[in-house]
């Protein structure tokens, strides 16, 4: 059983997450609408249930997530919790209904900018939405080939230059508490690792029950230069929730026939042990030491409420045994 409530570092710096961290994607209307009402309903139970890190970025439903989670945690003891943020997509305002998976989202398109000067323009924008004078954690966010293709580097050395010299000297004064990428491509993570003097690492599956690509090379050296992985998306955007069903979504599309298929024979292993499959999948991440906590998202209390129940789930290591001699971890 893993206390999802409990506090730890990231990396050397003095900022404490909670093992279980509060993902604001569902604030944002990721797949269907949220209300405001819904999002300070989820906030609310959150917060009393001792979750004390929310995570949020301009792209969840073109700041309508950060509007939401500031709303939510204004009248908190500021001092309590700690608010992640990214940095490297800037909103603007278009004339136009907005197009991809936030429902609701007012209509603004994103601009990439990882330069030191967009950087501080990104971090200023947001708080103004937050309507909170400061956050704690800043992320790089989606240095990727899913938005950068064949110039992938070039936005690495951009944000290099541009937004780790920035976010480095926002750290040294005191303005942020830590700094680090949040993006889900192994190789592009280890080269920040590398050449950046980096707090943490925000990470989407790529360390899961169906993807444990970064396992071999990034988290060991993460342990070694004590720089924190936090996992998003642990349930690898539905499947390790749902399980093997009709419509399971993996990726954010249809799974394919040899993930079900392997998902299933997860499953059944899970059974055999008395597990949920969305415990193991919530807590497996945790087994690692590099792990500081796992970042899921919430729109309703009762998803909060679900959350926090498999990851106190009790899960033995003969699942674990299992699971590994199956090769399936």
């Amino acid at each position: 059983m893993i206390d999802p409530i409990a506090r730890v570092p990231l990396g050397r710096t003095k900022v404490r997450v909670s093992r279980l961290g509060f993902g604001s994607t569902g604030l944002g209307g990721l797949f269907r609408a949220s209300s405001d009402a819904d999002a300070k309903a989820t906030i609310d139970a959150a917060w009393d249930a001792g979750l004390r890190h929310y995570d949020t970025a301009p792209q969840y439903g073109s700041g309508l997530a950060e509007t939401r989670v500031g709303a939510g945690l204004r009248a908190r003891p500021r001092d309590e919790f700690v608010l992640s943020t990214k940095i490297g997509k800037l909103l603007r305002a278009v004339d136009r209904a907005p197009e991809g998976i936030f429902v609701g989202a007012p209509p603004f398109e994103i601009a990439y900018d990882y330069s030191y000067d967009g950087t501080l323009r990104s971090l200023e924008e947001s708080l103004k939405r937050i309507g909170l004078d400061r956050v704690d954690v800043l992320l790089i966010h989606d240095v990727n080939r899913k938005y950068h293709g064949a110039r992938v580097m070039e936005r690495l050395d951009e944000a290099l230059a541009g937004a780790c010299k920035a976010l480095g000297r926002l750290r040294d004064e005191g303005v942020i508490g830590a700094f680090g990428p949040a993006l889900n491509e192994v190789d592009v993570n280890i080269e920040f690792v590398r050449r950046a003097p980096i707090d943490c690492i925000m990470l989407p599956a790529r360390y899961t029950l169906l993807d444990q690509s970064a396992g071999k090379e990034l988290l060991p050296l993460c342990a070694r230069e004590k720089i924190s992985v936090m996992i998003a998306a642990p349930f690898d955007s539905g499947i390790l929730a749902t399980g093997a069903v009709e419509g399971a979504t993996y990726n954010y599309q249809p799974a394919t026939p040899e993930i079900l298929d392997r998902v299933a024979r997860i499953e059944r292993i899970c059974r055999e042990h008395a597990v949920p499959l969305a415990a193991a999948a919530l807590q497996f991440p945790l087994r690692h030491p590099a792990v500081a906590n796992v970042v899921t998202g919430m729109r309703a209390p009762e998803e909060v409420a679900q959350n926090l129940t498999l990851m106190r789930t009790d899960i033995c290591d003969a699942l674990w045994i299992a699971l590994a001699r199956e090769r399936l971890i």
